[in-house]
């Protein structure tokens, strides 16, 4: 056989054997992390904390060097729009090391999953499906809904998709979410398009949320990293639990691409 074509057919072995030596631990991202902080990541629900002091706001995600934490630019996305409450998360899925992303792809695009997952109501002190109905839509302003897709094979360089959910407090939400491919991982850039409102009230305006969630397959699974901040007028903050609002719609957030990525294993 020709040594041209022996160089063809194994130089993609090139390529692949570094991507799965690149695979980071988990501990090497976060060296330092507080041991509860670092217990409650491996649970099923994972490590969240929220403030509206963004000011004295300690993230776990902030690197000490250039190996370790999360990209600042995946922080500094919902740093730079100056929201005034912050919510961090961090969970582990465990599984095989260098976890699957496509798994992960698919379950972001089953947006129907997200109807009637339940969270616990304090002011009716009972379990209540925090979004009524999810689905996806054409665009902005074609906002009947259209279908999930089927099962991916491949995942996109980038894909914008748009969402509408009926929030149990809001009602009738409208949110693009952004799909990229970065580095180590994949992330999920989620923001409102239209106002959040309660009572024709508008608690969060267009633009004010934003949500990113990061995924990076690691050792130990899937690395699930999330950062939302979100812009709330003090007349409302001093009425509403911001910080219980936004966490407790992050946490189904996440529950719901856990458990797509789970239930695709």
């Amino acid at each position: 056989m020709p040594k041209t074509l022996i160089w063809i057919l194994i130089f993609p072995l090139f390529i692949v054997i570094p991507a799965r030596a690149d695979v980071r631990i988990f501990n090497d991202i976060f060296p330092n992390l507080p041991p509860k902080i670092h217990a409650s990541a491996f649970t099923g629900t994972g490590y969240i904390n929220s403030s509206n002091k963004t000011g004295g706001f300690t993230y776990i995600g902030a690197g000490q060097n250039d190996h370790t934490g999360i990209d600042p630019q995946i922080i500094n996305a919902v740093l730079d729009k100056n929201p005034s409450h912050l919510t961090e998360s961090l969970l582990i899925i465990p599984g095989k090391p260098g976890a699957n992303l496509l798994e992960v792809y698919n379950a972001l695009g089953n947006i129907r999953g997200l109807k009637g997952i339940l969270y616990h109501s304090e002011t009716r002190n009972r379990e209540i499906p925090l979004f009524e109905d999810a689905t996806r839509i054409a665009s902005e302003k074609k906002t009947a809904a259209i279908p999930d897709p089927a099962v991916a094979k491949t995942i996109p360089a980038e894909e914008t998709i748009y969402i509408r959910l009926k929030d149990t407090n809001f009602g009738n939400s409208y949110y693009r979410g952004e799909i990229k491919l970065v580095q180590n991982g994949l992330l999920y850039h989620l923001s409102n398009y239209r106002n959040l409102s309660f009572l024709f009230i508008p608690v969060i305006k267009e633009e004010k949320f934003s949500a990113q969630l990061y995924f990076e397959p690691i050792q130990e699974g899937l690395l699930l990293y999330g950062l939302t901040g979100a812009e709330v007028s003090d007349f409302i903050a001093s009425r509403v639990d911001m910080g219980s609002a936004i966490s407790k719609r992050l946490s189904v957030i996440i529950s719901w691409v856990a458990d797509g990525i789970v239930k695709a294993k």
